[in-house]
């Protein structure tokens, strides 16, 4: 019978997420006990005092919930608690678990929890030690838990807007895609004009000290390498005396002194060396070699010496132009001290500095202009916000009348539930029909479900106005009515018959298996008319000694399906009459599905 079920799991060739085992050690009254879960509808039975809440108890554990060492079985170092997820390569709980170092294992998360009796806690995610919040960001992705005492996901407002919005459809996925995309490009504006107004008083600072330093640049005109050119001949013209009398003897040296007619000089010697070696080179090609060089080396010497005789006479030793230079230099050394090492840096500087004092004047304009963008973003958002709330109003009146006639065949035909959508005022805020009203990131909408469970109470949250047993009620018809819109994998709901017999209760096996057939659903429940509805019965029993082992939860199937159901009828494994009547049960369900 699971076959049916278990073809429902694809979807466009990818399997659809849900929990398929569970492992559960010394927690509580279960000693070791394996769940294997159908992908659709899995019930949980068993007697009273079972232990069939600890399989509620442990997927709570094992997707983040409160640790509490007084689940921990007695005598046991800690509880254990091992789940196997299947879940899309790139889906969000996947991809949350991969940012984590977790490893997908043929496309399953594998989840661990232990809870030591000391209250430590410890998890495990795809092989990865991780927080134990990391379980509770999954489980958001991954499950929702509806039993008396669990935190329920659609009781957030948060949660309950999505679900809406998915529900409404297109009529609320247009507008909201807009208002997204004006809203995000508002907060882009709001923070690049709070940075330049706040920050104006710098920017007025800066660019004062970047105009004074333009100008003081400006004003002198350096050029490109001038400071290395003066540096240059500021030492030349320093020690001009030295160098003409240096560049005269050196001179003397080679070309000889005109007024020492008998004194030796290098021409005169290389000379004579030349002439020596003349009238015997034709004899050896080595000596003759020597000859040659020496001629070069006189022609050298020569062209030397008139360029020592042209520089004597060349030098400048004029101590106003040093006096020039040197004050030029000191202008320079002004500018390199303030703006850079040299003064190509200071150029560079002087660049830089006005293409940043540039944007610094256009700051104003810049002011003005996203001044405007701003408060025309606000009118676009407010009227977004507009079609959003009259898109989901529409669409809450729908839901209501739809989760009212659900309650109404799950005995509860006197309960009215209404979706309140309000919004906060907010001098700060947009306009909305005239209001000045708070907005977010969705809109300016605060949605709530309400629940009224009979005439003349008054509506109230669903998390107050009804009992425990009532709550799952209201959560399943909740579901059924969100069930395709609303992506949660798996729905996991304790007690949700509390309360409830005959032809009621087969209403809710018939509402749980309609949602089974978009999620994985979970019911531990007393009624066999629920029961009958699942593609997978789990008995969960206790041994002799008051423990559940591995043996003690088992699948279902057949005979023993159909002695559980009578058992549950009757009390009585072996009565004609309520084998009769599980068979009868069972036949409906499989006839209605």
């Amino acid at each position: 019978m699971s076959t049916h079920r278990e073809e429902n799991v694809h979807i466009s060739g990818v399997k659809r997420p849900h929990l398929e085992e569970m492992r559960i050690r010394s927690l509580g009254v279960i000693d070791d006990a394996v769940v294997e879960l159908s992908p659709g509808f899995t019930a949980v039975t068993g007697e009273t005092g079972a232990g069939k809440t600890m399989v509620v108890t442990s997927l709570g554990l094992l997707l983040g919930g409160r640790a509490d060492a007084a689940l921990v079985r007695v005598g046991a170092k800690a509880a254990v608690i091992e789940g196997r997820i299947a879940v899309a390569p790139h889906s969000p709980a996947a991809v949350r678990a991969e940012q984590a170092g977790a490893e997908l294992d043929d496309d399953a998360l594998l989840i661990s929890r232990m809870v030591s009796a000391e209250g430590r806690s410890r998890a495990h995610v795809g092989g990865r030690s991780v927080p134990v919040s990391l379980l509770g960001e999954l489980a958001d992705d991954l499950v929702a838990v509806h039993g008396q005492t669990d935190q329920q996901g659609l009781l957030r407002p948060a949660r309950q807007r999505q679900a809406l919005d998915r529900y409404a459809g297109d009529a609320v996925a247009g507008p909201l895609a807009e208002y997204t995309a004006a809203y995000r490009r508002l907060r882009e504006v709001s923070t690049e004009l709070d940075e330049l107004t706040t920050r104006a008083r710098e920017r007025a600072q800066e660019a004062d000290l970047l105009r004074f330093g333009l100008e003081e640049i400006a004003a002198a005109e350096p050029r490109a390498g001038e400071d290395v050119e003066l540096a240059a001949e500021a030492e030349r013209l320093g020690h001009a005396e030295a160098l003409a009398s240096a560049a005269s003897a050196a001179h003397g040296a080679l070309a000889g002194d005109p007024e020492d007619p008998e004194g030796l000089d290098a021409t005169t010697l290389i000379g004579g060396a030349i002439r020596a070696l003349e009238f015997v080179r034709s004899h050896d090609p080595a000596l003759a070699a020597l000859a040659d060089r020496l001629t070069e080396i006189g022609i050298l010497v020569a062209d030397v010496a008139g360029e020592l005789a042209g520089y004597a006479d060349n030098l400048d030793a004029d101590p106003l132009r040093l006096a020039a230079v040197e004050e030029r230099r000191a202008v320079l050394a002004q500018l390199t001290r303030k703006y850079g090492g040299n003064i190509n840096e200071v150029l560079t500087w002087a660049e830089q500095g006005a293409v940043r004092l540039a944007e610094l004047d256009s700051d104003d304009d810049r002011i003005g202009e996203l001044g405007q963008e701003r408060d025309a973003l606000r009118v676009e958002l407010g009227q977004l916000a507009q079609l959003l709330t009259d898109a989901r109003s529409e669409a809450a009146e729908r839901f209501a009348k739809a989760v009212t006639t659900e309650l109404t065949e799950l005995a509860m035909p006197h309960a009215r539930i209404t979706v309140e959508i309000q919004q906060s005022e907010d001098p700060d805020g947009i306009e909305v029909n005239g209001r000045t009203v708070a907005f977010g990131a969705n809109g300016a909408d605060e949605i709530e479900l309400l629940l009224a469970p009979h005439p003349g109470a008054p509506a109230r949250p669903i998390a107050k106005g009804a009992s425990g047993g009532e709550l799952s009620r209201v959560m399943l018809a909740v579901e059924v009515v969100f069930a395709g819109s609303d992506p949660v994998p798996t729905y996991l709901f304790d007690e949700v018959d509390a309360g409830v017999g005959g032809k009621a209760a087969v209403e809710v096996g018939r509402r749980l298996a309609r949602l089974a057939q978009s999620a994985q659903v979970v019911v531990v429940t007393h009624l066999p008319q629920v029961a009958a509805f699942a593609d997978r019965q789990l008995l969960v029993e206790k041994t002799s000694d008051g423990a559940v082992t591995r043996s003690g939860v088992r699948v279902l199937q057949g005979e023993e399906r159909v002695r559980e159901l009578s058992r549950m009828l009757a009390g009585l494994e072996d009565s004609d009459t309520a084998r009769a009547h599980a068979e009868e049960l069972l036949e409906a369900a499989r006839a209605t599905r």
